[in-house]
């Protein structure tokens, strides 16, 4: 279990966050193993890394008088992939995207209409390769405040945020499995309440405790 008092506090969080992120996109092919939930079973991705389809998403921390929180979102229940599950703004690049950082907070306006001038990079975790065929990179961003969300019914249901004194400990970070086409698959879930987070979404959190908290 993480002690609260590192990083319940603003300034001890975000310093932690400068130091342990990394300051550019981390998980070139043949340069890492990219993460993934293929790690719990340990076995090989279903999708190469070198065809995977590229794609960012933002993992936007909120600071607030009585603590940091994480902004997350809930998909819109008509999608036809991934519907009603809980998420990161964020997407596949688009041709004219020209980093990570464009498509995480070009797609973080269009889901939730958080503004960019908001964001402040603090830097990525380790790219996450997808059972679904997609290449992810995370942007840690620190949301200043005086912002506000309009969410985009056609993509979103709800945006909302959870505590990291619940994220960031690690006794809340469970493994579950499903069959899914065919094959078990394992997954890490943090269930907060009626939210259930879970699969990659809960991958990349559980990332950001291992570089900002782990041993």
């Amino acid at each position: 279990m993480v002690d609260q008092e590192t990083f319940v506090d603003e300034e001890t969080f975000l310093d932690r966050a400068r130091r342990c992120l990394y300051p550019q996109p981390h998980g070139a092919v043949g340069a890492v193993r990219l993460r993934g939930d293929h790690d719990l079973a340990g076995v090989r991705p279903d999708v190469a890394a070198d065809i995977a389809r590229p794609a960012a998403v933002l993992v936007p921390i909120v600071t607030r008088s009585t603590g940091v929180n994480l902004l997350l979102t809930q998909r819109a229940a008509h999608l036809r992939q991934h519907s009603a599950q809980i998420a990161f703004p964020g997407g596949k690049m688009d041709p004219e995207d020209a980093t990570p950082l464009t498509t995480a907070l070009r797609e973080a306006q269009e889901e939730i209409g958080l503004d960019r001038d908001h964001v402040r990079p603090l830097g990525y975790l380790d790219e996450y390769l997808s059972a679904t065929g997609y290449r992810i990179v995370p942007v840690v961003g620190h949301v200043t405040p005086g912002f506000t969300l309009t969410v985009n019914r056609e993509e979103v249901d709800e945006a909302f945020e959870v505590p990291l004194d619940f994220l960031m400990d690690a006794a809340n970070h469970q493994r579950h499995s499903r069959e899914w086409r065919g094959t078990l698959r394992h997954y890490y879930a943090m269930p907060f309440g009626e939210r259930y987070i879970w699969g990659v979404t809960a991958g990349i959190i559980r990332n950001l405790y291992e570089r900002l908290y782990g041993p």
